[in-house]
C-alpha cells in the first residue's frame, strides 16, 4: 500500500521516510488519511483495503501486477521535469492564421475565470437553481453570437469550429426535403481541416463531398442539400456570397457559412446576406491559441432550425417567485431522450472558454472589438500597401487580417519563408507562389518592422504605429457592417477592470463549485483538479504554440504526447493511443470509425450492426449512427448485468452483419458485471468487435484494464478519470486506446482511405490541457494511481453502506458491494420526487448526485476518491435529513403542498423577506444542518419552471426592466 495510507492521520511521513520529498502529491488527492480510512473499513466489516478490493472485484479480471509507470514525483519536481519539456517548444511570432490567431488574453479574466476553480471546478449545470452564475455568461455568449452573425438563435458552444461545421452538415441534412440530394458543396477556400473534418463525418453516412471553386458549382448539374463557404476564406480574401445563397435555395440547399468572429464586426453578418446557419470559432477573443485548443466554437441559426441545432442552449424561464432565470432549454438530455435518433452525440459544451469569449466581448464593448478588429485590418492594409512596392502582388482585392502576397516565383517564396524562420517568424505557404500572412490583436510595431525585414521592405522612418498616424481603412458598402451589436447593458458598462472583477465575482458567487463541496455525480467523477496540474496550462511555452506550427517547434508537446500515450496504453493496455478527439462523444465516434475501417479493410464492410444496452449512456446510441451502423438495443435483468441469453441471441440473429458492441464498464448500473469477459468472448465469435465506454474507468486504473477484460477500443475521458477539469460543462478530452490490429486505422491523414481522418480540428485536440493528466500521472505514479481506485471504490460502497437503510442501493454486485458508483431508489416514496430531493439537497449545500438516469426516479451517487470521510458523513447526514423530511410528507405530518422539499430550494430573499407564512420554520428551510451555520451556499433563484420555458424559449440576454 503506497505510504499515503500508512502515514499519521497528520499527514506527516513516518521515520522510515524522513529523507523523502514531503510535497509527494497522493497524500494531497486522497481525501482520507490511513485512520479515516481504517474507520470506514470497520464500519462494513473489512480489515483491509485489500480484503474490500478482494470482494468487489472480480478477481480472473485483476491485473497480475502493478502498472508500468514511473514512480510518481512530488510536485515541485513534476513542474521541474514539466518546465524542462515546454522549454522544448519554441514561440515562435505566428502569421500562419488557418482559424488560429494569438491574441491578448485580459489579465482579469485570465487570473478570475481561466485560473479560478470557482469557474473552472464547475459541473454541468443540470441543477439550473446554483449555476446561474455561468449560464449568465452563457446567455451573453450567445447574445454576442446572434449580434455578430446575424441570425436568430445561437447555442451556448461547440467543441471547434471544423466539427461545428460538420455538425451544421449533419442538420442541414437531416431537413432536407429532397431525398435525392445526398451531397454538400464545401468551397475550396475553406480551412483545411474543416474540409478534412466534413469529409471524415460524411463518409459513414454516403455524403459525398464536392471541394471546388463556387463561382463553377451548379446547382442544376449536382443535386446538393448545403453549401459551406468561408467567410473571410482561408486566403483572407472576402466574397460576396448574395448571389451563390440565392441560388442554392432556389435548389432548396442550406447555405452554411465558417465566419471569423472579430471580422464580423466590421463586415457585413452572414444572416444579413441569406446565411441559415453560421460556425466559427471565438479563440481570438481571448483564449490563447495552446496548440490547438480547446475553444468555444459557434453556431446559429435561423429561427426554424432551432429545435435540431447540436450542443446546449441556455434559455431564460422563470423561478416559483416569478423572476427570471436561466436553465437549459431544448437539448437538456436530447441524447438521452431521443437516442438513435438524436441528431448529434455532442452533449456538453466549451463551457469555460466560451465563458472567457463571452467576457472579453464584455470587457472590450461592441466599440472596444471594433477598436481592435479595426487595428488588425489596418496592419493587414498597411502590410500589403507596404510589400506592394517592392514588387509582390496581392492574391485578394479585399481582405480583413490576412494577406495573400504573390511571389511570382516558388524559389522567392521559399527564400522568404526560410528567412522568416530564421527570425523566428512563421508564415503559410499557399499553392505555388502564395504567402499568407494574418495578423492579430498582439502584433507591434516591432513585430511589423520585423515582419517588413524578412519580406527585404526597408522601413520606413516616417511611419511609427500610433493610432493617429494610421488612415482609417474601410471597406466597400457592399461588405461594410451597418447594422449594431452588442446594444445590450452587460456589455456596455463593465470596462473598467474594477467594474469586470466585480462582474466576475458576482456570476461566481452564483454557482456552486468543487470550493463549496463535493459534487458526488454518478458517471461524471468530479475529482480534485489540483492547482498543480493546472498551472503548466497557462505557460506560454504550451499556450501560445499554432496547431500547424512546424515539427521543429512542438518537439516538446510531441514528447509530452508521446509519454502521456506511452502512459495511457500502459494504463488501459492496448497497443496505440489516439489524443485527437477533444471530448468523450468524439472519442466514441472515432472509436467507431475504427472498428468499421477495420471490417472495411477486411472486405466485411456489410458490418453494420452496432449492439448496445438499453443501460448504455446516450450518446452511444447517437455515435453509432453518426459512424453509419444501426442500432440493435439489447435489454438487462432485473439486477441491472446485460441479459446474456437476449445479447446471444441478437448477436446470433445479426452475425453476418454484426459490427460492434458498445458497453460500459463497470456498468451503468455501477457494479463490477462478473460475465464481462463472456460477453466480449460472444461478440468476438461472431466477428464483431467490442467497443467500450471509458466513462467508468475510475474503478479500473491500476486494479483491471479495458485490454485485458477483451475490448478493442475504448475511449478516456480524461475530464473524469485523469482530473482535467468540467470546465462548467467542458472543456473535456476523449482520446482512444484500440487494440494491435485496430492501431494502423488511427491516423488522421485524408490521403490514406485506410484512416479514420481527421475528427477534430486540430492534430492534437484540446492539447494544452494535456499537461493536466499528465501532471496528475506523473505525481501519482503507479501505486498512487492504483490507491485513488482502490479509495474510490471504498467511499462508494461506504456511501451505500450508510444509505442503504434509507434509499435501498438499486443494484449490487459480488457480496453486496458496488463499484465506484450506487444508484439509490427514491421511488418507495410516493408524494417526493428525486428531483425534491435534488433541489433540497441544495439547501444544504450540496450539487444533488445524477438524477433520474440510468433509471428515472433514482439518484446515482459518484463519491470519488478526493472526499474526505467527513466530506461523506455530511453529504449522507444531509440525505438521511432529508429521508426524514421525504417520510413526514408522506405519512402527512408535513404539508403535501407547503414543505421544505416541494419548495427547495429555499433562497436568502424568500426567507427573510416579508412574513413568514410557511408550516415549518424559517431555520428549517435554510439552515436545515449545522455546518451550515460556519458557511451557507445560497441558491440564487427559487425553484425554475422548466416547462415554462420551453413553450416560451427566450435564449438571449434579459431586457433591462425584466
Amino acid at each position: 500500500m503506497h505510504d499515503t495510507l500508512s502515514q499519521s492521520p497528520d499527514g506527516v511521513p513516518g521515520k522510515s521516510s524522513l529523507f523523502a520529498p514531503c510535497d509527494t502529491f497522493p497524500r494531497r488527492h486522497l481525501g482520507s488519511n490511513a485512520g479515516e480510512v481504517s474507520k470506514m473499513l470497520e464500519s462494513m466489516g473489512f480489515q483491509s483495503l485489500d480484503a474490500l478490493i478482494d470482494s468487489a472485484v472480480p478477481a480472473r479480471l485483476r491485473l497480475s501486477g502493478p502498472l508500468d509507470l514511473p514512480a510518481g514525483l512530488g510536485e515541485c519536481e513534476t513542474l521541474a521535469e514539466l518546465r524542462v519539456i515546454a522549454l522544448k517548444n519554441k514561440v515562435f511570432k505566428n502569421y500562419i492564421g488557418q482559424g488560429y490567431s494569438d491574441c491578448i488574453v485580459p489579465a482579469v479574466i485570465q487570473r478570475n475565470i481561466l485560473e479560478n476553480p470557482g469557474w473552472y471546478t464547475a459541473y454541468t449545470p443540470y441543477q439550473a437553481e446554483i449555476s446561474q452564475g455561468r449560464m449568465e455568461a452563457l446567455i451573453n455568449f450567445q447574445q454576442m453570437v446572434i449580434d455578430l452573425t446575424g441570425l436568430d438563435i445561437a447555442n451556448a458552444s461547440l467543441l471547434d469550429e471544423a466539427t461545428a461545421a460538420a455538425e451544421a452538415m449533419h442538420m442541414a441534412h437531416a431537413v432536407t426535403k429532397n431525398d435525392d440530394a445526398r451531397a454538400i458543396f464545401v468551397s475550396e477556400l475553406c480551412h483545411p481541416q474543416t474540409i478534412a473534418v466534413v469529409r471524415t463525418r460524411a463518409e459513414p453516412l454516403g455524403i459525398e463531398v464536392v471541394v471546388g471553386d463556387e463561382a463553377e458549382f451548379d446547382f442544376k448539374q449536382k443535386k446538393a442539400f448545403a453549401v459551406l463557404l468561408q467567410y473571410p476564406d482561408t486566403t483572407g480574401g472576402i466574397s460576396d456570397y448574395t448571389t451563390l445563397i440565392e441560388q442554392a435555395h432556389a435548389a432548396g440547399a442550406l447555405a452554411i457559412v465558417a465566419a471569423d468572429i472579430l471580422a464580423l464586426t466590421l463586415l457585413r453578418p452572414p444572416g444579413e446576406f441569406g446565411a441559415d446557419i453560421a460556425v466559427g470559432s471565438t479563440q481570438r477573443f481571448g483564449v490563447p491559441m495552446g496548440f490547438g485548443g480547446p475553444h468555444a466554437a459557434y453556431m446559429a441559426v435561423k429561427d426554424a432550425l432551432k429545435r435540431l441545432m447540436p450542443g446546449r442552449l441556455v434559455g431564460v424561464s422563470r423561478d416559483v417567485h416569478g423572476q427570471p432565470a436561466y436553465r437549459l432549454s431544448l437539448q437538456t438530455r436530447e441524447q438521452h431522450i431521443r437516442r438513435d435518433k438524436a441528431t448529434s452525440n455532442i452533449c456538453t459544451a466549451q463551457v469555460l472558454l466560451a465563458v472567457m469569449a463571452s467576457m472579453y466581448a464584455v470587457y472590450h464593448g461592441p466599440e472596444g472589438l471594433k477598436a481592435i478588429a479595426r487595428r488588425v485590418h489596418a496592419m493587414a492594409e498597411a502590410f500589403c500597401a507596404r510589400v506592394m512596392t517592392q514588387g509582390f502582388g496581392a492574391l485578394n482585392g479585399e481582405f480583413f487580417d490576412t494577406v495573400g502576397v504573390k511571389c511570382h516565383a516558388r524559389e522567392k517564396r521559399d527564400g522568404i519563408l526560410k528567412r522568416g524562420l530564421e527570425q523566428g517568424i512563421n508564415l503559410r505557404a499557399h499553392g505555388e507562389d502564395v504567402i499568407l500572412v494574418a495578423f492579430d490583436e498582439t502584433v507591434t510595431g516591432a513585430d511589423f518592422r520585423a515582419l517588413e525585414a524578412v519580406f527585404g521592405v526597408e522601413p520606413d522612418p516616417e511611419e511609427d504605429f500610433t493610432s493617429a498616424s494610421w488612415k482609417e481603412i474601410g471597406f466597400r458598402d457592399l461588405f461594410l457592417r451597418t447594422s449594431s451589436f452588442l446594444t445590450h447593458p452587460v456589455f456596455n458598462k463593465h470596462h473598467t477592470e474594477h467594474e469586470m472583477l466585480r462582474y466576475i465575482r458576482r456570476l461566481e458567487a452564483r454557482d456552486l463549485s468543487l470550493t463549496t463541496s463535493m459534487i458526488p455525480l454518478g458517471s461524471c467523477t468530479m475529482k480534485l483538479n489540483a492547482t498543480s496540474e493546472m498551472l503548466p496550462v497557462t505557460w506560454p511555452e504550451f499556450g501560445k504554440l499554432h496547431p500547424f506550427a512546424p515539427a521543429e517547434q512542438t518537439a516538446g508537446y510531441a514528447e509530452l504526447c508521446e509519454q502521456l500515450s506511452a502512459w495511457l496504453a500502459a494504463i488501459t493496455g492496448f497497443a496505440a493511443i489516439s489524443l485527437e478527439p477533444n471530448a468523450g462523444s468524439q472519442g466514441e465516434y472515432a472509436g467507431l470509425l475504427a472498428i468499421r475501417k477495420y471490417h472495411l479493410s477486411r472486405g466485411e464492410g456489410h458490418r453494420d450492426i452496432c449492439l448496445i444496452p438499453t443501460s448504455a449512456h446516450g450518446t452511444n446510441f447517437a455515435s453509432a449512427v453518426m459512424a453509419g451502423m444501426k442500432v440493435v438495443t439489447v435489454g438487462c435483468l432485473e439486477d441491472g448485468d446485460i441479459d446474456l441469453t437476449e445479447l446471444r441471441a441478437k448477436a446470433d440473429a445479426h452475425k453476418e452483419r454484426l459490427a460492434a458492441l458498445m458497453v460500459t464498464y463497470p456498468s451503468t448500473h455501477g457494479v463490477f458485471e462478473e460475465t464481462i469477459g463472456e460477453i466480449c468472448e460472444i461478440i468476438h465469435e461472431r466477428g464483431g468487435q467490442v467497443y467500450m465506454d471509458g466513462a467508468n474507468m475510475n474503478a479500473q486504473v491500476g486494479l483491471m484494464s479495458p485490454g485485458r477484460i477483451g475490448a478493442d477500443v475504448c475511449h478516456l475521458n480524461l475530464h473524469k478519470t485523469f482530473c482535467i477539469p468540467h470546465g462548467g460543462g467542458g472543456p473535456g478530452m476523449g482520446p482512444i486506446g484500440v487494440a494491435a490490429h485496430l492501431a494502423p486505422f488511427l491516423s488522421r491523414d485524408g490521403s490514406n482511405p485506410a484512416s479514420i481522418g481527421a475528427v477534430s480540428a486540430a492534430p492534437f485536440g484540446s492539447a494544452s490541457i494535456l499537461t493536466i493528466p499528465w501532471a496528475y500521472i506523473r505525481m501519482m505514479g503507479a501505486e498512487g494511481l492504483t490507491d485513488a481506485t482502490k479509495i474510490a471504490i471504498l467511499n462508494a460502497n461506504y456511501v451505500a453502506r450508510r444509505l442503504d437503510a434509507y434509499f435501498p442501493v438499486l443494484y449490487k454486485g459480488r457480496n453486496g458491494l458496488v463499484a465506484h458508483e450506487c444508484i439509490i431508489d427514491i421511488r418507495g416514496f410516493h408524494k417526493t420526487t428525486a428531483e425534491d430531493v435534488a433541489k433540497r439537497l441544495m439547501d444544504y449545500g450540496f450539487h444533488a448526485p445524477t438524477l433520474s438516469w440510468p433509471v428515472p426516479g433514482t439518484l446515482m451517487i459518484e463519491p470519488t476518491e478526493s472526499e474526505s470521510m467527513e466530506e461523506l458523513d455530511r453529504f449522507c447526514a444531509a440525505l438521511i435529513s432529508i429521508h426524514a423530511e421525504m417520510s413526514a410528507e408522506e405519512s402527512g405530518a408535513a404539508d403535501a403542498k407547503d414543505n421544505p422539499l416541494k419548495n427547495a430550494p429555499h433562497t436568502a430573499l424568500s426567507v427573510i423577506a416579508g412574513e413568514w407564512a410557511r408550516p415549518y420554520s424559517r431555520e428549517t428551510a435554510a439552515f436545515p444542518a449545522p455546518w451550515l451555520r460556519e458557511h451557507k451556499f445560497w441558491p440564487s433563484v427559487g425553484r425554475i419552471d422548466n416547462v415554462w420555458g420551453d413553450r416560451n424559449l427566450f435564449c438571449s440576454c434579459v431586457p433591462v426592466g425584466e
